[in-house]
């Protein structure tokens, strides 16, 4: 998804060791469809040349201050206009200095001075000066001013030591990026969703349980955390990494699902039930491995609680309830029912048959069902951009359009 198409990000680098990994940041934001404007400390010039910045952002790269271009601009006001977000990466605990004290004596500070643009700060240094209480109250100053810190992880660093003070994963950053030049129209809210398959255990070992990966729910989940909403994410076993900033949720059975789902109802302002629930469940469940034998065999299997019902029974007034509704016929029809039954204000239904559809893709084909008889065909594009139009259209039901 090209989220940061048409947004400017002036891309601040400083004189770490990790300042090779900047060229790796540039070129995930100009996938995500950015413009990205590089300013170079003297420092970082050391560590990667500027023509490497130009290339990858196809842009002049700025870094002496008194430099005579070709047209006519204050450059460091220039840059600080343009910026939607600025962003230092990786951030030494000389520039975290200045900024916390407003120096500006070089080209990315004076920049930082005069923008007025959300500032994400990827911190990289040695353990020990990231861990001084001078270095730590100034990333707290910027704090209490706005910024969003990207804290470093821990591992091998550069100077031999062990600690923490590693650059973050870049893919980290990319998103806290993206994040900070989404309009937060979801602040205040509180978002429930439920993701992936769920498992009905036969025995210690089998289970029953479906094709889906969570891939749906978890961009549903990541870009209402974007928008500035509280989220809480339920979700059976997949093999995706909890989008950051999110309160996670892991279950595993249809059982376990409707218990953390119930718990937490009533404090919720948007319900999204976009997993996969098993409808049922082996009566009995073998405490040992059962073994193989001559012959048929058969489970019998009871219904699993309908989570989706229960909520829309327990509804309160205030509540928007957004289900899934997985179909291989008849899919305006059967989703209709379900929107209805179950008391959704908005219903999401996919044709499993739909080339793009369904489980597994990173792409999606949906139609959105409105319980006012409204039908809107989504065409197909990628989940998190799907899961952008999913909130709109839930923010505008709540504000009664």
């Amino acid at each position: 998804m090209k989220e940061l198409q048409g947004k400017n990000v002036v891309l601040c680098v400083t004189g770490s060791i990790a300042a090779y990994k900047a060229a790796d940041l540039v070129s995930r934001l100009r996938k995500r469809g950015a413009e990205v404007y590089v300013i170079m400390t003297r420092s970082a010039c050391e560590f990667i040349t500027p023509l490497t910045m130009e290339t990858m952002s196809n842009h002049p790269v700025v870094s002496d201050m008194f430099a005579r271009t070709a047209s006519w601009e204050v450059e460091h006001i220039s840059l600080a206009k343009r910026a939607d977000v600025f962003v230092i990466a990786p951030a030494t605990a000389n520039i975290i200095g200045k900024a916390a004290h407003g120096i500006a004596d070089d080209m990315a500070t004076t920049t930082l001075l005069a923008t007025r643009a959300p500032l994400v700060v990827a911190p990289a240094m040695n353990t020990g000066m990231y861990e001084n209480p001078v270095v730590q109250q100034n990333m707290e100053i910027l704090k209490a001013r706005g910024a969003v810190f990207v804290d470093p992880a821990d591992g091998h660093l550069a100077c031999g030591d062990s600690g923490r003070g590693k650059l973050a994963d870049v893919a980290r950053i990319e998103q806290a990026i993206a994040d900070a030049a989404t309009t937060h129209d979801c602040d205040g809210l509180s978002v429930l969703v439920t993701a992936g398959p769920t498992r009905e255990a036969l025995d210690p070992v089998r289970f029953l349980s479906n094709h889906s990966t969570g891939k749906m729910g978890y961009a549903l989940a990541a870009r209402a955390h974007a928008r500035g909403a509280k989220v809480t994410l339920v979700s059976g076993p997949t093999a995706l990494e909890a989008p950051a900033g999110v309160t996670f949720v892991p279950v595993v059975s249809a059982l376990d699902m409707r218990e953390a789902v119930m718990s937490r109802l009533q404090g919720q302002d948007i319900v999204i039930k976009a997993a996969a629930v098993g409808d049922y469940r082996p009566a009995q469940q073998a405490q040992d491995k059962m073994k193989k034998k001559d012959g048929e065999m058969s489970v019998a299997l009871v219904r699993n609680p309908d989570i989706l019902a229960e909520i829309g029974q327990n509804k309160r007034e205030g509540q928007t309830v957004c289900g899934f509704s997985m179909e291989t016929r008849d899919l305006l029809e059967n989703s209709r029912a379900k929107l209805e039954k179950k008391n959704c204000d908005l219903m999401v239904a996919n044709n499993l048959k739909v080339a793009g559809a369904g489980f597994a893709h990173d792409t999606n084909v949906a139609t959105l069902l409105y319980r006012d008889g409204r039908v809107e065909p989504v065409e197909l594009m990628q989940k998190d951009a799907l899961a952008d139009i999913v909130l709109d259209r839930l923010l505008a039901l709540r504000r009664g359009n």
